[in-house]
């Protein structure tokens, strides 16, 4: 690795504990070397333990190593964000090298921080910040009318365009400004209380002229769109041209994107400081704080900055993204469609009922007082109150162990905590519920606790006057490529054994839910990348899926429609070694697998021969497999079928747990990230058909490898029938004659009927 000579200054380097650790390899000039607390047997450093005595002012740089220095110093959470950038002036942040041992992709960004930090200290690198002719604020209307024509006249085709709102969702607040800029280095921030039909109009001109480029275009559609009704025929979003690049969730906010590749650094942290500290004399939770509390005057050049950044990452992006093809068709076809697909969907909103939801509610509470009253009838739990002087709270791990271990006596499982102590997590009481019957109602307590609180609770006071729920999915969330969802409701982590939120999802009158599901959907894509005919042959014969594989690879004595009553054990067996072998498990994983699922033991001998079996029948299923495993290890990164790049850096790792760990997650990337596209790119579809025609049918979500919507009972034909048509659409990728499968269900509800069956 090259370094940077630089000329020598005052410099102090800060551990959080004394090591080993020879940072003279990596810096060319000479530093003072302290440690936030001198004993080096501490596991973790609180701040009662710091004996650290510097000036700062003394230095005119101070390295921070590692989270626990660089929260100290600059009281900012993460370091990994801040790596090899400058805070307040003279802090600089540096994750510590240490971490590059188990996590070997770490490596690059230690080593681009050691540079950056060289730089800045030899004075190579340097913050830049705008002049206020630059970057300031407008308030009047003849000033903005100005900027705007010149906007429109401005030779750049494109414009990057912010909003600062009063909420995170457009039905919850007001927009309070917007900032834009049209050329490199310029930006506005617009009060929103000048905006009048003059204005309205001329930033509607503007954008049907320009490209309006946006950082979660998503967010700011909506804004705009839902307050101002304006439509914008092309935008781009940085944040998912990002994402193109960097597919690892959490890297894609503005700030880091600003700090890593413009010269302006953190220029939010003013603001950041002055809301802390708003905070604090007034007494309000972080999470309570919305930026309406700010004056335009503090607001204004932050703001304006947004948009700023957000211009020259898109020029930055955007002529990188067009050299490689395959990320240039992803984000066109599948993020930007996504992006305006699920700006529609999250406005249509989940319906739900809110009379179930109260009822459920009230059911739920007396069903955990009733529970916990029958805690009370076992005596171990009034021995453990006594002793302990204090209420038993089942929700605390200390104490439910000790009651568990300790109390009743129960034998703990082997399965143990990070910190080394037994756990009482869920698998674990499921197990002890066979001794004793204690774990059982505990499990069962937390079980109606959490939907209670965290869904039932939280969903009816977010329901919007139409008693439907707008929550957020998510393009950039996964490395898979797979939405997520988060916001007011994470629709992908309903509870599946209790159908008490599903059933609240419930449609209107004279409509119905409908879920179509893809089948087996990610072992179809297996069998068109690894075009093993085979497989492709157990998909046309239109059979049970897993029973036919099960009669296929144990050659069974019988139909493949009596595997499942004559000899479930192996389809059983079948499912799990299929769905084993396509995230990359051994023989030890698929036989633990099928051991915990069927409660039948089903060793690793036994595992090994199926799969070998498997792979028997199956030839070019293994040979696919082999020739991925190989490319992966040799390139480290593999593109899925429509072209998303998977960057897999462990892959070469020499440590075989973790470069085994990442090669597996690179063959479950191409067949989970195609699967999912295929998905999503039906459900777009299906939108732009229903906008064509004006069909009253609502999509409220895509959950897994489903696609959720409300429709009217007289369109159901038409839906599913085009819905189906759509997801099939040949797509340059399919079985010959044999589209990927789709099932329907539908019903009043979202649990299809257990929700009457369970509250009967």
């Amino acid at each position: 690795m090259s370094v940077i000579k630089v000329v020598p200054t005052k410099i102090a380097l800060i551990e959080t504990k004394p090591t080993a650790q020879n940072y003279d390899k990596y810096f060319e000039f000479e530093f003072d070397r302290f440690a936030l607390c001198s004993d080096s047997s501490k596991q973790k450093v609180l701040k009662k333990d710091v004996d650290l005595e510097i000036n700062s002012d003394d230095y005119d740089w101070l390295i921070l190593v590692g989270a626990e220095a660089f929260k100290y110093f600059t009281r900012k959470t993460s370091v990994t964000e801040y790596n090899g950038k400058i805070i307040d002036e003279k802090f600089l942040a540096l994750i510590n090298p240490s971490i590059i041992r188990f996590k070997p992709e770490a490596k690059k960004a230690f080593e681009e921080a050691v540079q950056s930090i060289s730089g800045y200290v030899s004075g190579e690198l340097k913050l830049e910040k705008l002049d206020e002719d630059k970057c300031y604020g407008i308030q009047d209307k003849q000033t903005a009318l100005k900027f705007l024509q010149d906007a429109i006249d401005a030779p750049r085709p494109y414009i990057a365009l912010d909003s600062e709102t009063s909420a995170l969702y457009a039905r919850d607040g007001y927009m309070l400004g917007f900032s834009m800029s049209y050329e490199p280095n310029h930006g506005i921030y617009c009060d929103a209380d000048i905006i009048d039909v003059d204005i309205e109009s001329k930033m509607q001109e503007l954008f049907r002229l320009k490209t309006v480029v946006f950082h979660n275009a998503k967010f700011d559609l909506q804004w705009f769109e839902y307050h101002f009704g304006f439509v914008f025929p092309k935008f781009e979003d940085t944040m998912l041209m990002h994402y193109m690049f960097d597919e690892n969730p959490g890297t894609h906010g503005l700030k880091q994107l600003a700090m890593k590749h413009t010269p302006y650094g953190d220029y939010e942290k003013p603001l950041d400081d002055w809301s802390a500290n708003y905070r604090k004399q007034h007494g309000i939770l972080k999470a309570a704080f919305s930026y309406d509390l700010i004056p335009f005057d503090i607001m204004k050049n932050y703001a304006a900055m947004d948009a700023v950044v957000t211009f020259l990452l898109y020029e930055k992006m955007s002529a990188a993204i067009v050299k490689n093809k395959k990320l240039k068709w992803v984000y066109d076809n599948i993020l930007l469609e996504g992006c305006n697909f699920l700006k529609q969907v999250e406005s249509n909103g989940v319906p739900f009922d809110r009379e179930r939801l109260e009822f459920a509610q009230e059911v739920m509470s007396k069903d955990i007082e009733a529970a916990i009253e029958k805690l009370y009838e076992f005596p171990e739990v009034r021995q453990f109150e006594k002793a302990k002087g204090s209420n038993f709270n089942p929700n605390s791990t200390v104490q439910l162990r000790s009651l568990l271990y300790d109390y009743i006596g129960l034998t703990p499982t082997g399965k143990k905590t990070g910190t080394g102590a037994d756990s009482t997590d869920a698998e674990v009481l499921g197990q002890l519920a066979a001794s004793h019957a204690v774990p059982k109602l505990i499990l069962e307590i937390r079980q109606k606790v959490k939907i209670k609180s965290t869904y039932l609770d939280k969903i009816i006071p977010n329901l919007d006057r139409d008693k439907r729920l707008r929550t957020g999915f998510n393009l950039h969330g996964t490395t898979s490529g797979r939405l997520s969802s988060s916001g007011k409701l994470n629709m992908q982590q309903l509870p599946r054994d209790n159908p008490t939120v599903k059933g609240c999802i419930k449609a209107n009158e004279g409509h119905k839910i409908v879920s179509m599901d893809l089948t087996t959907a990610e072992v179809y894509v297996a069998a068109v990348l690894s075009k093993d005919k085979g497989l492709q042959d157990v998909f046309k014969s239109g059979g049970n899926f897993h029973s036919t594989i099960a009669k296929q690879v144990f050659k069974l004595p019988c139909e493949v429609g009596q595997v499942d009553e004559l000899y479930g054990d192996r389809r059983q067996q079948a499912k799990a070694v299929t769905f084993g072998i396509m995230y990359g498990a051994g023989p030890a994983k698929i036989s633990w697998q099928v051991t915990k699922d069927s409660g039948k033991e089903f060793n690793i001998r036994e595992a090994s021969r199926v799969i070998a079996g498997y792979f028997e029948s199956f030839p070019n299923l293994k040979k696919w497999l082999d020739d991925c495993n190989a490319f992966i290890r040799a390139n480290a990164f593999i593109y899925s079928q429509f072209g998303r790049k998977r960057r897999l850096p462990n892959a070469q790792s020499k440590d075989k747990g973790i470069s085994s760990h990442e090669i597996r997650s690179g063959i479950n990337f191409l067949v989970q990230s195609v699967a999912s596209d295929i998905n999503l790119l039906g459900a777009v579809d299906m939108q732009k058909y229903i906008n064509r025609t004006g069909m009253k049918s609502k999509i409220f979500g895509l959950v897994h490898d489903s696609i959720l919507a409300e429709v009217p009972e007289d369109e159901m034909e038409i839906y599913c029938e085009k819905l189906k048509f759509f997801v099939q659409r040949d797509r340059g990728f399919s079985i010959p004659g044999c589209p990927v499968g789709c099932d329907f269900e539908i019903g009043d509800d979202y649990s299809f009927g257990k929700w009457e069956n369970y509250y009967k």
